[in-house]
Parts: C-alpha cells; sequence; structure tokens
C-alpha cells in the first residue's frame, strides 16, 4: 500500500512538472525560442572557439571569429536563395495564370461530378493563398528580431561558459556533479561531430537533387534541390512540404503529370542514398533518439514553437537522452528515447 501511494505521488509530481514546463515553454517563446537556438550555436561553436583560445587568441576575439564564420556561411546560402528567387520571380506571373486556370477546371469537374457551387471557389483559393503570403509578411518582423538576438546569446553562452558550468555544477549538487563533468563533454562532442557531418549532408543531397531535377528539365533545379536539402532539418516534413513547390511548378510548367512523378522519383531515390549510404558514411556519429521520439518532438515542437520548434526539440530529446545515460533514475525515460534501449555508458573524462 505503501509503494502505491509513493508510485502515485510521483506520479502526479512528474505530471505536474510536465505541465508547468509546458505552460512556460510555450507563453515564453519569444525569451526561449533565440535563447535555445543561442545555446544550441554556442554548443557547435563551442569546440572552434577553444581551439582558437589554444592557439593564444584573446577569447573575445576567438567568438567574433567563430560568429564571423557563421555569418558568413548564412549569407551565403540566403544570396542564393535570393539569386535563385529572382531567377524564379520572372516566371512567377506565368504559373500564377496557369495555377488560376487549372483550379477554374478543377472547379468545373467538381461542380459537374458532386453537383456543387464552386462559382466563387477559385477566388477564394486565391485569396487564402494571398493571406497565407501577407500572414508570412507580417511575421518577418519578429523573425527578424530573433535573427539579431541569436549571435547576441551566442557570443554571451560562449564568453560566460565558466559561469554558467559553474551554476549547472552548483544546481547538480555532489551527487551528480561527477556524472556531469562527464555528461557535458559527451554533449558537446556528439552534437557538434554530428552537426558537422549534417552540413556536410545537406550540401550533398543539395547537389544530388540539383543535377537530378537539372536532368530532369526542371526549371530552378537548383532552388528546388537545395530548399529541399535544406528542408530536411525537419524530420518527416520538411521534404513532403518543400517537394510540393517542385512537383507543383513540374506539373503547371509542363502539363504532363510524368514530370512531376519523375520529381517524386528524384526525391525518394536521394532520401533513400542519404539514409542509407550518404549519412551512415559522413556522420557516422548518431543521436541515437527512437523514430517515436523524434516524432513526437516534431509534433510537440510545432505545436508549441511552430517551425523553429520543429528544428529545436530534436537536439532537446538528443540531449535528454545523453542526459538520461549517467543519472540513474532516469534509466526508464533512456529506454524510451533510445533507438536500442538502454545505451552503454562511455567513460569519458573531463577535460
Amino acid at each position: 500500500m505503501t509503494n502505491q501511494v509513493q508510485y502515485s505521488g510521483n506520479l502526479l509530481k512528474y505530471l505536474q512538472i510536465i505541465f508547468f514546463t509546458v505552460v512556460i515553454l510555450y507563453f515564453g517563446k519569444t525569451l526561449f525560442i533565440p535563447l535555445f537556438f543561442g545555446l544550441l550555436i554556442a554548443m557547435i561553436l563551442y569546440p572552434v572557439c577553444k581551439w582558437l583560445e589554444q592557439k593564444h587568441f584573446p577569447k573575445s576575439i576567438a567568438i567574433t571569429l567563430c560568429l564571423l564564420i557563421v555569418t558568413l556561411l548564412f549569407a551565403g546560402i540566403v544570396l542564393l536563395f535570393i539569386w535563385q528567387i529572382n531567377m524564379f520571380r520572372e516566371d512567377a506571373p506565368g504559373l500564377i495564370k496557369k495555377l488560376q486556370a487549372t483550379l477554374q477546371e478543377f472547379a468545373a469537374w467538381v461542380a459537374e461530378s458532386f453537383g456543387l457551387n464552386t462559382a466563387n471557389w477559385t477566388q477564394q483559393s486565391m485569396s487564402s493563398i494571398g493571406s497565407i503570403a501577407t500572414a508570412v509578411i507580417n511575421n518577418m518582423l519578429d523573425t527578424f528580431f530573433m535573427l539579431f538576438l541569436i549571435p547576441v546569446y551566442t557570443a554571451l553562452f560562449l564568453y560566460h561558459r565558466r559561469l554558467f558550468v559553474q551554476f549547472l555544477r552548483w544546481v547538480a549538487g555532489e551527487r551528480y556533479r561527477p556524472k556531469l563533468d562527464l555528461m557535458l563533454p559527451k554533449m558537446i562532442d556528439t552534437y557538434f561531430n554530428y552537426i558537422k557531418g549534417m552540413v556536410l549532408v545537406y550540401i550533398i543531397v543539395g547537389v544530388l537533387n540539383s543535377i537530378g531535377l537539372l536532368a530532369l528539365g526542371i526549371e530552378h533545379a537548383v532552388l528546388f534541390g537545395m530548399l529541399c536539402a535544406v528542408m530536411t532539418i525537419i524530420p518527416y516534413v520538411g521534404i513532403v512540404v518543400s517537394a510540393l513547390l517542385p512537383i507543383s511548378v513540374a506539373w503547371l510548367s509542363t502539363g504532363s503529370i510524368w514530370y512531376p512523378v519523375g520529381v517524386v522519383a528524384i526525391f525518394a531515390v536521394v532520401q533513400y542514398l542519404e539514409a542509407n549510404v550518404i549519412f551512415p558514411k559522413v556522420v557516422g556519429v548518431q543521436l541515437n533518439v527512437s523514430t517515436w521520439a523524434m516524432l513526437v518532438a516534431v509534433i510537440a515542437g510545432g505545436i508549441l514553437w511552430g517551425v523553429s520548434g520543429m528544428v529545436l526539440f530534436i537536439p532537446f530529446v538528443a540531449l535528454l537522452k545523453i542526459s538520461s545515460e549517467y543519472i540513474e533514475e532516469w534509466k526508464p525515460l533512456n529506454i524510451l528515447l533510445s533507438r536500442s534501449g538502454i545505451a552503454g555508458k562511455e567513460e569519458h573524462v573531463a577535460e
């Protein structure tokens, strides 16, 4: 009876923690999204920053160089997309006219087949597209604000990293302090190597996508190929959403169903190569998070923080999974998150 009461009390405590965590994350997303992006980028840049400091660079100069590298890479990607979008914009009016004609034909077919009144269906569909575009433009200000805060948080995390580690050691207490010294290096090394490999994977996948679309004769192949590669950062959802644009353009520009089928086939082959050949060879280090946990993280992140949550919650789950390997009380959580049950402990000596 005592064990049952204790189990009920622990369950209620964990449910309360989950509930209040979800509430805080939802209502504090304006603060937490750029903060956690800054934290993850700081974790990625930490090995580079540490290497520069070992080469006798001052800490402030090392952090500035790391942020400059990230800024140049990001600017290069943005310029590539701007160049391709400007080229795509020239063909956009013609594609919109074809889309309107296609919607009218589809509305006529629906009216004839099902006896529905679709007189204003096309106009409503186009106006809803315009409403979506307006919402995207309105959200751009929030995006620019976050893009300004992210490098600021990243620089602060890197500059004051010893203070944050001291804080975590104090919170962990004497019981978990030795495990924390093992946990933090593994988190940073695993995530740094994973992201480094994934950047190369995205480049390879983008090039393969672009080559396949060019071979098929699809216009703006580089834009669509690289866009689909970048969108794979959102597991399962990203590739499906990003593939809709080249599929639609292939159908509208050619009028043949075989070109969209060819686009789907190209993306399917590239995704198969990415999952079974490119990723294992290039990345090597895997987060070893179960597919179930990743899918739940994507959906929960989308509900709480939108697209940013879909991107951020995957590394959150991965870091939580690494933490559960070192904390005995979290072993059930490790079984739930791990791809192959309880992961073996790897003993690392803290630097």
